[in-house]
C-alpha cells in the first residue's frame, strides 16, 4: 500500500479551481466588452475603483465593468455614489429607463 500526502490531493483540486476562475472574467466580457457601460456627466477622478463589488474602469467619462450579482439598477446607483451623476448606464446592451436612471443618481 502506499500513502498520498495531503499536498499531493491538494494539487489537483487547486488546478481545477483555478482554471475555473480563469473563466469568470472571460465569460463577463465574451462579446467584446463590458457587461455595464455608463457615462458619467463628468470625468471619473480614478481610472479603476470598486463600487458596489463590481470593479469599474474609466476613461473620461466612459465607464465600464464586468457582471454584478444586483440589478442594474443597484450597480448603477453604487456607480453614482462613486464617481458622480451617470448620464447614460447600460447592463448587457440594455440601456436603464429615464426612470430607473433618476432613481441611480438620486441613490447617492
Amino acid at each position: 500500500m502506499f500513502k498520498l500526502s495531503s499536498t499531493a490531493l491538494l494539487l489537483p483540486m487547486l488546478g481545477a479551481t483555478l482554471s475555473g476562475a480563469a473563466l469568470i472574467p472571460a465569460t463577463a466580457n465574451a462579446a467584446g466588452g463590458s457587461y455595464y457601460s455608463a457615462e458619467l456627466a463628468n470625468p471619473s477622478a480614478t481610472g479603476k475603483f470598486v463600487a458596489k463589488g463590481v470593479v469599474w474602469s474609466c476613461e473620461g467619462v466612459n465607464c465600464g465593468a464586468g457582471r454584478g450579482t444586483s440589478r442594474p439598477a443597484i450597480i448603477c446607483a453604487g456607480l453614482a455614489r462613486e464617481a458622480g451623476e451617470v448620464k447614460s448606464f447600460v447592463a448587457n446592451g440594455k440601456a436603464l429607463e429615464a426612470e430607473d436612471l433618476a432613481r441611480c443618481n438620486g441613490a447617492k
